[in-house]
């Protein structure tokens, strides 16, 4: 083999381990890129998932309070001397107008009469109740 040949064969041989180079930084580069694209990903998921936890945790707490409501009620149920109870137990705890309006909300969907535990004298009780604390929040 000639030197002539012997430097074209290792110029061949330079530009083929250029262009393997270049390749090679190229597919670092898009690794980079996938990885770096998987992290987004993975922190949008995540933050996701602390916030309906978040959420989760305040649902819990509000529907702990809210069986603690109906215990209290349920503890004061109908009985033959008291037939009916009385309106301003239903709306304890309450402190605003738009928990008022909720409140009353709920318990006519539990107490009214197409209901099956509904009661006629029961749901004039809570409207009667409600009117007066709806003056009361009026202000």
């Amino acid at each position: 083999m000639t030197l002539e040949e012997e430097r074209k064969a290792l110029e061949e041989q330079r530009r083929t381990l250029e262009r393997e180079k270049k390749e090679f930084a190229r597919r670092v580069e898009n690794e980079d890129r996938r990885l770096e694209q998987q992290q987004k990903l993975f922190d949008m998921k995540f933050k996701i998932l602390e916030e309906e936890l978040v959420k989760l945790a305040t649902e819990k707490e509000h529907v702990k309070k809210q069986k603690a409501f109906y215990q209290r009620v349920s503890d004061f149920s109908v009985t033959e001397e008291q037939p009916v109870i009385r309106g301003e137990m239903f709306f304890s705890g309450v402190e605003s107008r738009q928990s008022l309006k909720k409140r009353y909300k709920d318990l006519i969907k539990i107490y009214h009469p197409d209901n099956l535990d509904g009661d006629k004298n029961t749901v004039q009780e809570i409207n009667s109740e409600y009117h007066k604390l709806c003056a009361v929040y009026k202000n």
